[in-house]
């Protein structure tokens, strides 16, 4: 047996003793809610997995979201090395990974089946897909057409190594899933234990305009997530703005509480330069800020 199957194997035993012994680490901090809330963590590929764990801790989240993807937390290629090392600082503070963020959609990849059986074997429950582009010079229906067996095929991987997938709707000209109408048709027959959608609400917004609360409707039955930044706009462009001083609706927060919505809430924080590593303590700060915008918003839901 590897040492990296032992490592994984090693972690799992031990993350119920884990998280007892660092039950009070950032406990204090922490908003009573149903569902647990996770900070994407894509400004923070300077830190060690000690330092992200340690800081994250201190905010007060339940867990992140990481990008484990080219350029992310880690590489996929070096997943089943790294990814337990990773897990194992979380659960020392009493955090795990709430989502995975790849760079995965096609089940027949070697690579991406490696990548999600180390993260199911390492108690890893979602991972957000990369996504699917129109081309505007075909039919659409032809592609949702298209698109659906592709979906059909995941679930069943998902299925049969215990982890679901989340398709995020992303603003964009060419994006399946931005006008959000779309992804039940890709979804059609799929459980949201298999494949569900990660609603941001920053997308839907600048979306849909007035009507997000219609597309909202449209996939509730397929909600898994829940994705939470915001934005304005400045003449034709949507510039992305700290929590609460854009187009995001505070009684998108009430909506979710009558769905009784239980699932994971991951807050984004989008509008400082991710790529400079010297920003580590305004990002930090500008999370906290949001955070606390957030716990507001579902504090009077």
């Amino acid at each position: 047996m590897s040492s990296t199957v032992n490592r994984r194997e090693a972690i799992a035993l031990g993350i119920a003793s884990l998280a007892g012994t660092s039950l009070l680490h950032a406990e204090e901090n922490k908003v009573v809610a149903k569902q647990p809330i996770c900070v994407f963590t894509k400004p923070f590929n300077s830190l060690s997995f000690d330092e992200l764990a340690d800081r994250i801790a201190e905010l007060g989240f339940d867990g992140i979201e990481a990008p484990i993807r080219p350029g992310g937390n880690i590489e996929p290629e070096k997943v089943a090395d790294e990814l337990p090392r990773l897990v194992e600082a979380l659960a020392e503070r009493n955090l795990k990974i709430t989502v995975m963020t790849s760079d995965i959609n096609d089940p027949d990849s070697a690579l991406n089946e490696k990548v999600l059986s180390v993260a199911s074997d390492l108690g890893i429950k979602r991972y957000r897909m990369k996504y699917f582009n129109y081309d505007l010079k075909r039919s659409i229906e032809e592609q949702l057409k298209e698109w659906h067996p592709k979906f059909v095929d995941l679930a069943a991987m998902n299925k049969e190594l215990g982890i679901t997938a989340v398709y995020q709707n992303h603003a964009g000209s060419k994006n399946l899933g931005a006008a959000l109408w779309d992804l039940p048709f890709v979804l059609k027959g799929i459980s949201p234990e298999e494949i569900g959608v990660a609603y941001d609400i920053r997308h839907a917004s600048v979306e849909g305009g007035m009507s997000w609360p219609i597309t909202f409707q449209r996939v509730l039955p397929h909600l898994n997530t829940v994705y939470v930044k915001d934005a304005k706009w400045e003449g034709k462009k949507a510039v992305n703005v700290p929590l609460g001083e854009g187009i995001v609706d505070p009684k998108f927060f009430k909506m979710l509480k009558a769905a009784k919505f239980e699932g994971p809430i991951s807050l984004h924080e989008e509008y400082l330069d991710h790529r400079k590593p010297e920003l580590v303590e305004e990002h930090l700060q500008a999370i906290k800020k949001d955070f606390e915008i957030l716990n507001n918003w579902l504090s009077n839901a």
